[in-house]
C-alpha cells in the first residue's frame, strides 16, 4: 500500500472508532470522552501512526521526512526488527507503540512532543507533502506543518493518543495484509496473513477502488463527527 492510502485508512479507522472510545460499558475506566477538537487531533495522529510500521524501511517514503534524522532512525529500526514487514508489522508492535505513546503523553512531556512531531511528519509525507527531487525543501515543509499541528495540539488533552497510535498501526497492518506479501501479525511467529485483494502497490485496485472508498468514508465520518448521525442520514437519503 502507498503512504497516502495508509494515512487515509488511519484517519478513517479513527473517525469510525472515536464514538466507541467513550463507551464506559465497553472500556470501563479506560473510556475517553472526546471533544470535536480532540477527534480532529486524533485523526491527524492516527493518520501519522498509520505510517509508523514502515519505520523499518531505510529507503521508504517516510525515511526522508526529516532528512538524515529519520533516515538513520529507519535504518536502525530495520536492522533491529529483522527487515521490512517483520516485527513492526505485527499486533505486538501496534500495542507497544500505543503504550509507549500513552506513557510519553502522560508522563514525559518533552519526549512526547518530539514523538508527536515525528508521527505527524510521517503522516504529512505519506499523503504527499513533498517536492519531487527537492528533499531539503520537502523536509522543511514537513517540519513546518508538523510544528504548526503540534503547536495546535499543545492546547488539548492528548491522553487519548495511545488509542490513536495503536489504531493507526493496526490500520497499516490490515492494509498490507491485503497485498500478496502479507504481514507476520502474530510476530515473533513467522506465519504471515495475506488476503491478496490488492495485487499491486499503487496499481489500479488501490488507485481506483481502495483510495476512493477510503476518501468517501473519511468524508462521511468527518461529517458525522462534526454534525452528528443526522447529517449522515441526510446524505444517505439524498
Amino acid at each position: 500500500m502507498m503512504g497516502r492510502t495508509h494515512a487515509l485508512s488511519g484517519a478513517v479507522v479513527w473517525l469510525a472508532a472515536a464514538p466507541a472510545l467513550s463507551q464506559e460499558r465497553w472500556l470501563g475506566d479506560f473510556a475517553v470522552s472526546l471533544s470535536p477538537a480532540q477527534v480532529a487531533a486524533g485523526a491527524v495522529v492516527c493518520a501519522g501512526a498509520a505510517l509508523l510500521p514502515d519505520i523499518d524501511h531505510h529507503n521508504g517514503r517516510i525515511a526522508n521526512t526529516i532528512g538524515p534524522v529519520t533516515k538513520s532512525l529507519c535504518k536502525w529500526v530495520g536492522k533491529v526488527s529483522g527487515g521490512h514487514r517483520q516485527a513492526t508489522h505485527s499486533i505486538l508492535f501496534a500495542l507497544a507503540a500505543g503504550l509507549v505513546m500513552d506513557l510519553l503523553a502522560t508522563h514525559v512531556e518533552y519526549l512526547w512532543w518530539v514523538a508527536l512531531f515525528i508521527t505527524v511528519g510521517f503522516g504529512l509525507r505519506g499523503i504527499g507533502l513533498d517536492f519531487e527531487k527537492h528533499e531539503v525543501w520537502s523536509s522543511v515543509a514537513d517540519c513546518a506543518v508538523a510544528a504548526l499541528a503540534v503547536w495546535w495540539m499543545s492546547t488539548l488533552d492528548m491522553s487519548f493518543a495511545g488509542y490513536a497510535v495503536t489504531l493507526g498501526c493496526l490500520a497499516h497492518i490490515a492494509g498490507d495484509c491485503l497485498t500478496p506479501r502479507g504481514c507476520p501479525i502474530f510476530w515473533p511467529v513467522k506465519w504471515r496473513l495475506d488476503i491478496p485483494l490488492v495485487p499491486r502497490t499503487d496499481g489500479k485496485v488501490e488507485r481506483w477502488v481502495v483510495g476512493p472508498v477510503l476518501t468517501l468514508a473519511a468524508a462521511i465520518l468527518a461529517v458525522r463527527s462534526v454534525l452528528g448521525d443526522v447529517a449522515v442520514e441526510w446524505l444517505g437519503s439524498g
